[in-house]
């Protein structure tokens, strides 16, 4: 990230350091497990917390975080919202824990998936418990009750919605035939993937609000435009993730490793629903390179096949265009420089 976010990225990983630390000590035992009938080995505690640190200290866009504490500064909070960062940085790292165990992927930002170095038991405990750990910062969070009432609230519902959008993203990949309605997809987009960012936006509000950049009453009118505008710009975010991993490939994954795990992304459904006048049999071309895919990994030459008919019939080139439009849409809805700016450096 440019300079301008340095300072901001130094104080978000202190607090994700605090709130996750890379040895538990006492203290932090006590706090996240208080009046426990008895000691509990240290071993035993990092086996809960390693893999979600070790995750988190391979680094990552935080994009999320940063929004949420721009978002504040720009309503006047400062950092009034900088405590409740691990309310977004946490979850999204708990659902690639679990999105790689049932993905079957072996690779995360350039190391071994979590349940390759830690067993698949260990990996999903901790992706799990990466979910609740950051309800402590609200907690610790200096602001009245009712806006802390407000955050859980938040947090259930958003937490909820993430895992509906994974469940129907599950359900397509399972089943080759299927062909989703490009509606749908959006759907499933906005829930798994744009209700984080979301949650980001509404966090940076009652952060202002606790801070006294905004009054409690303004909250809802916040919430509602740059929610919205946020959720857009996590659809587009995944949208382009998707582009980027059927060409240039993301730094960490293997390029087409969303066609080893019969992803039906943005441009899969462009091409099986006739886009650019792709082949008749294009739901038989899907279902054939995927099934290969599946048995032979990214190497089976149906991968390389499956991407070039993406090329040829514009889905992926259209697929592209949405992005980039939904995440315009969003930037139009934030004010300040640096909100633009960090908008433009994920696109």
């Amino acid at each position: 990230m440019d300079s301008p976010y340095a300072r901001r990225l130094e104080k978000i990983e202190a607090v994700l350091n605090a709130q996750l630390p890379e040895i538990p000590d006492r203290a932090w035992v006590t706090g996240n497990f208080p009046a426990l009938p008895g000691a509990v080995p240290p071993e035993l505690v990092k086996s809960l917390t390693l893999p979600g640190w070790d995750l988190i200290a391979r680094g990552g866009k935080r994009w999320r975080p940063l929004l949420t504490t721009l978002v504040c500064e720009s309503l006047g909070g400062d950092d009034g919202a900088l405590a409740l960062v691990p309310l977004v940085e946490l979850p999204h790292n708990a659902s690639l824990i679990h999105d790689d165990i049932e993905d079957n992927s072996d690779e995360r930002r350039g190391k071994p998936a979590a349940h390759i170095l830690y067993g698949t038991d260990t990996a999903i405990n901790a992706g799990s418990f990466l979910y609740f750990l950051p309800l402590t910062c609200i907690e610790a969070w200096d602001a009245p009750p009712e806006l802390k009432n407000g955050v859980y609230r938040l947090w259930g519902e958003h937490m909820r919605r993430l895992h509906l959008g994974q469940a129907m993203d599950i359900s397509w990949h399972r089943d080759h035939a299927s062909l989703p309605g490009l509606a749908e997809y959006d759907l499933m987009c906005r829930l798994k993937t744009g209700c984080l960012a979301r949650f980001a936006a509404i966090l940076g509000v009652y952060g202002a609000a606790a801070a006294g950049g905004i009054q409690t009453g303004e909250i809802e009118t916040w919430a509602g435009t740059l929610g919205d505008a946020a959720e857009k710009l996590g659809v587009g975010f995944q949208i382009l993730d998707d582009v980027k991993n059927l060409t240039t490939g993301i730094p960490g994954k293997k390029r087409g490793d969303d066609i080893v795990e019969g992803k039906k992304s943005l441009p899969v459904l462009l091409y099986l629903h006739g886009l650019g006048g792709a082949h008749k049999d294009a739901g038989e071309v899907v279902r054939r390179c995927f099934q290969a895919a599946a048995v032979s990994g990214v190497s089976a030459p149906e991968v390389e096949e499956l991407i070039a008919c993406l090329e040829a019939s514009e889905a992926l080139a259209e697929a592209g265009k949405r992005g980039l439009a939904l995440i315009g849409e969003a930037r139009e809805a934030f004010s300040g420089d640096l909100l633009k700016g960090l908008i433009d450096s994920i696109s």
